[in-house]
C-alpha cells in the first residue's frame, strides 16, 4: 500500500460512495446521513479532497516530519487496530470514523453543531475531551500523515465562511499540536461552504446541512512512502 494509491478511478470511488461515506448512522440520534456528493452533485468534491492525496503533496512531509514508515503488513494491522479504537474511543459522541479506501486513510469527522458554535472557530469546551481521545490515538500511531479539513454553513458571505473554515481546521490542529501531536505531520485546508453533509431522516427527507464541522484525515506511511521520499 502506497500514498500514490489513494488517487481511486471513478469506478472505484464510485463503488466507495455507494459503501462508506455515502451513508452513516449518528450514533446519537440514529438518523442517517449522507454526504451531498452521493446524491448527485458529482463526484470531483470526493475525489479532490477525500480520495486525494495529502495536501500539498507527501514527499516534503514525510521528510519534514521525519516519518519512519512501517512494513506492508504491519502498517495494515495497525490500520485497521487504529479504526478500530478510535471507533470505540469516539462512540455516542456524534464523530464518524470511516475507512477511505482500501486502508487508504481513516476520515475521522467531528460533527456539526457540537464542535463549534455559529460563526466561530472557537473549539467547544464540552468536546475537548473526544478530541483528546484522537490526540491519543495518532501519537500511538505516528506513522501517518494529518489533513485538517474545515467547512462552514451558509451563514454569512463566501469570503467570510472560506476564512472561517480555515480557522476552523487551524484550531483543531493547533489544539492537537498542545496535546502532543507533531505539528509537521499535520497540513490544514478550508472550504468554506462547500461539500455538504446532509442528514436524512425517516422517509429520506433530506434535512438541513450538517456543515459546521472539521474532518481528519489520517494518510498512513509505508516504508515504501519513506523510500520513495527519500528518493532510494
Amino acid at each position: 500500500m502506497t500514498i500514490s494509491r489513494i488517487l481511486l478511478s471513478s469506478t472505484a470511488a464510485l463503488a466507495l460512495l455507494g459503501t462508506t461515506t455515502a451513508c452513516v448512522t449518528d450514533p446519537n440520534t440514529g438518523e442517517k446521513k449522507i454526504s451531498r456528493t452521493a446524491i448527485g452533485t458529482g463526484l470531483g468534491g470526493t475525489l479532490g479532497y477525500l480520495l486525494g492525496g495529502a495536501i500539498g503533496g507527501d514527499t516534503g512531509r514525510i521528510i519534514g516530519a521525519g516519518i519512519g514508515g512501517s512494513a506492508g503488513a504491519v502498517l495494515g494491522k495497525q490500520y485497521d487496530d487504529q479504526i478500530k479504537e478510535l471507533k470505540e474511543q469516539t462512540a455516542g459522541s456524534g464523530v464518524d470514523v470511516e475507512e477511505v479506501g482500501n486502508q487508504e486513510a481513516i476520515l475521522v469527522r467531528l460533527p456539526d453543531g457540537v464542535t463549534f458554535a455559529t460563526g466561530s472557530a472557537a473549539i467547544n469546551p464540552g468536546f475537548l475531551d473526544t478530541l483528546n481521545n484522537v490526540a491519543e490515538s495518532l501519537i500511538k500511531y505516528p506513522n501517518s500523515l494529518i489533513d485538517v479539513y474545515g467547512f462552514t454553513d451558509t451563514t454569512g458571505s463566501p469570503a467570510t465562511n472560506q476564512r472561517l473554515s480555515e480557522q476552523r481546521a487551524q484550531a483543531v490542529a493547533d489544539y492537537l499540536a498542545a496535546r502532543g501531536v507533531a505539528r509537521s505531520r499535520m497540513a490544514t485546508q478550508g472550504f468554506g461552504e462547500q461539500y455538504d453533509y446532509l442528514r436524512v431522516k425517516t422517509g429520506d427527507n433530506i434535512n438541513e446541512p450538517l456543515n459546521r464541522r472539521v474532518e481528519i484525515k489520517i494518510i498512513p506511511v509505508s516504508q515504501d512512502d519513506v523510500n520513495a521520499a527519500r528518493g532510494n
